[in-house]
């Protein structure tokens, strides 16, 4: 497991220094860095899949992940200087006693419209990390949006056994592996059966009741037909199959997350931003608490949210003993205050990490996280 990350001169951070756990949950205010945390190990990523990641490759700005733009878009407006005077760009990953390092040392008249950064530190042994291991998953904010059919991609959802960026090849890859037997780890003695579309079922229904889903071959076709149903596929109780378009965003959007965090090996790691989106406060507590059982069968789970029903999700995994504190860590990022007497063009961006005691309680309360609902209150009853 990746237990602390370091950054240097990328994006919102001159420097960044921060431990992570089995879940962590990254909140906080829009434009405060959250993104930029996941997109440093996306490119990462994305650099590896490109067999980049040498000292004859560089850092591929874009990708099947993400899409940066070019050197002058990455590298930090009050960047710090080294090897002579010239900024660099540089990650640091600490796993199991072992630190990786890439470092780009950035040439501004090279670099400045490039969307490869060459690397003159590159670390060695890159298989010890989850990060570049056969069953990651990332999933961005801008998924898919409902649609009748999705991509069918062999590739991808047979041979990567990946969702896609955007969870592009979702449906295709339950339409392969639905039959699929879950193991104990996460699995539910209250699914109808033991295979991965039991337990999708199981999930999607915490956000829809009776609620389930059939994705299908249409067969001469490069497309996937994926449909919904209620209160079962057969005889009297059964429904018309539905569109995705028609029965809404949170299913579809969910649809996703539930695979990515089902399917998660030991050792794997899975990015969520925004599991929350487009679901009731009951689905995305729930969504929250199957990251958090993701995390407890071994797997690395990091969630960016904007909810405090996500996070009061994971304080109730923690209460039932689901997880144990150590295994969480919460981040809260802030931007400073403006101070012009310091003489920054950048805002300074801060992090605040309270820590969860076995009830689920919170150690302290930054000013900002999730106090809206406080402030609210106070002026209704003033």
């Amino acid at each position: 497991m990746i237990d602390r990350i370091t950054i240097q001169n990328f994006k919102a951070f001159a420097s960044l220094d921060l431990p992570l756990a089995g879940l962590t949950l990254l909140t906080g205010l829009n434009g405060a860095g959250k993104s930029t945390l996941m997109q440093a190990l996306a490119l990462l990523r994305q650099s590896y899949e490109a067999a980049l990641l040498t000292r004859d490759g560089g850092l591929l700005l874009n990708g099947e992940l993400v899409s940066l733009g070019v050197g002058v878009d990455v590298l930090h407006e009050d960047f710090h200087v080294s090897r002579g005077g010239r900024p660099h760009i540089t990650f640091s990953l600490r796993q199991d006693g072992n630190e990786l390092v890439w470092r780009s040392t950035y040439e501004l008249a090279r670099d400045r419209e490039a969307d490869l950064l060459p690397l003159d530190m590159v670390a060695d042994d890159v298989g010890r990390t989850g990060l570049f291991g056969p069953a990651f998953q990332y999933l961005r904010a801008d998924r898919v949006a409902p649609a009748v059919t999705y991509e069918k991609s062999y590739n991808a959802a047979a041979l990567r056994s990946f969702l896609g960026a955007r969870g592009e090849h979702t449906a295709n890859y339950l339409r392969i592996h639905r039959d699929r037997p879950m193991t104990s780890a996460v699995r539910r003695p209250e699914a109808r059966g033991g295979t991965l579309l039991d337990h999708v079922e199981l999930w999607l229904q915490e956000i829809c009741p009776g609620v389930n889903v059939n994705a299908e071959d249409l067969t001469g076709t490069d497309s996937v037909l994926l449909s919904y149903g209620f209160f079962g596929r057969t005889g009297p109780a059964s429904s018309n199959r539905y569109r995705p378009t028609n029965v809404g965003f949170g299913l579809t959007y969910a649809l996703p997350i539930i695979v990515a965090c089902l399917i998660a090996t030991p050792g794997s790691v899975v990015m969520l931003e925004n599991p929350e989106a487009h679901l009731h406060p009951r689905g995305q507590i729930m969504m929250a608490r199957l990251a958090a059982a993701s995390a407890a069968a071994g797997a690395q789970v990091i969630v960016e949210t904007h909810s405090d029903h996500v996070l009061n999700g994971v304080r109730l995994a923690v209460k039932d003993s689901l997880l144990s504190p150590s295994d969480v860590a919460i981040h809260y990022f802030d931007r400073e205050r403006a101070t012009p007497d310091r003489g920054r063009r950048a805002p300074h961006l801060s992090v605040t990490s309270p820590s969860l005691s076995p009830d689920g309680m919170l150690s302290n309360w930054p000013p900002g996280f999730f106090d809206e609902l406080d402030r609210a209150l106070d002026r209704l009853l003033s």
